[in-house]
């Protein structure tokens, strides 16, 4: 299991990425508790309607499992200053912006540039977050 540097800990480089990681595990496991608790309310800001009968038990379930597993895999790589943990959460968003272009590519879906290219951009820098930290770890 690969741990961040505890010299690291203090210096300015450490506390940014300690800060943004968490300010990104409380929006992802917000995100994931909405869906179970005002699921009306996270879809709107998705920009997606809630959909009804069991295919809204499938929507409820599923999104709010995705947000939860990334906000609570980033929460436990924070905490235990251990890369591995921030992969889960690189791959689903990757996935997601994968399949949004699928989705756009072969079903007819509009295509929300601006959620592919976050998704896209929180998974490069959890992949930096990971390296550094596995680069720290082969240096001590």
């Amino acid at each position: 299991m690969t741990q961040m540097n505890p010299a690291d800990k203090g210096t300015e480089i450490g506390r940014a990425w300690t800060v943004t990681l968490g300010v990104m595990a409380a929006l992802f496991t917000l995100l994931g508790l909405g869906w179970l608790f005002v699921p009306g309310v996270v879809s709107a800001l998705m920009r997606m309607p809630l959909l009804a009968g069991e295919g809204l038990s499938t929507q409820i379930g599923d999104l709010a499992s995705f947000f939860l597993a990334m906000g609570v895999s980033i929460l436990i790589a924070l905490l235990n200053h251990s890369a591995i943990w921030l992969y889960p959460a690189v791959l689903l968003l990757v996935f997601a912006a994968v399949g949004r272009v699928i989705a756009w590519l072969f079903h007819g879906a509009g295509l929300p540039l601006d959620m592919v290219v976050f998704e896209l951009v929180v998974a490069a820098f959890l992949i930096s977050v990971a390296s550094k930290l596995t680069a720290d770890q082969t240096k001590s």
